[in-house]
């Protein structure tokens, strides 16, 4: 079933294969959900990430990261915040700090997705997309 809120569907998708301690997920590929993989590579929640097939048929495939003799996933919790129904902006002044510092948020701004570190920056705010910790 496609779903109209491919960021929300990544985010389930994740936390879903996180939680049944899965190696890999596969996760539909939009231009958005690249970017997300690509930003939670460089923060290092997820490990290798590898695109398959073509067009509509495409995939990104998220190779989970644990830690530990119990398997303890790195990423904690995955929120939500703007939603197709509720868009949630902030300005450079307003960007959120998740955790104080220890989590991400991740940011759609002019310049691309990037985390609130990096929009806090570069001076740039945008769409608040979701919490990461």
């Amino acid at each position: 079933m496609a779903s109209n809120d491919t960021i929300s569907d990544m985010l389930t998708r994740i936390r879903n294969a996180t939680l049944a301690h899965h190696q890999t997920v596969d996760i539909p590929s939009t231009k958005m959900t690249r970017s997300i993989a690509s930003v939670l590579k460089e923060e290092g929640f997820v490990g290798e990430t590898e695109e398959k097939g073509e067009g509509i048929e495409s995939k990104i495939t998220l190779t989970l990261k644990y830690k530990g003799k119990q398997r303890q996933s790195i990423i904690r919790n995955l929120t939500r915040v703007s939603k197709p129904g509720l868009r949630v902006y902030s300005n450079r002044k307003e960007l959120p700090r998740v955790l104080g510092g220890i989590g991400i948020a991740i940011i759609s701004t002019s310049s691309g997705v990037m985390t609130d570190r990096d929009a806090r920056r570069q001076g740039i705010g945008g769409e608040v997309l979701c919490y990461i910790y």
